[in-house]
């Protein structure tokens, strides 16, 4: 599934412009990237948990020479789905 077809669902399922739609689908994933960026969880009921992580540097190695290459230090988003997705997924 794509954004569009979001916005698709959106239009045909509450009734609003497609540009409303659009508008609305894209208010919030903007908000839920200002978030994560911010470092803060979301949580959606029902859904699943997106949380940003921090990952260390370390040693790592190039699989095509063998040489040994440092990783960066980074951030890492994580999603963990909730028991009534996990659920619904596996009936």
């Amino acid at each position: 599934m794509t954004k569009i077809d979001i916005i698709q669902e959106v239009y045909e399922k509450l009734g609003f412009s497609k540009k409303d739609a659009a508008r609305i689908v894209e208010s919030v994933f903007d908000i839920m990237k200002e978030n994560l960026a911010r470092g803060e969880k979301i949580k959606i009921s029902g859904f699943g948990n997106f949380a940003v992580k921090d990952k260390k540097s370390r040693r790592g190695r190039n699989p095509q020479t063998g040489d040994e290459i440092e990783i960066s230090a980074r951030k890492v988003l994580t999603f963990k789905s909730s028991q009534v997705l996990r659920k619904i997924l596996n009936d």
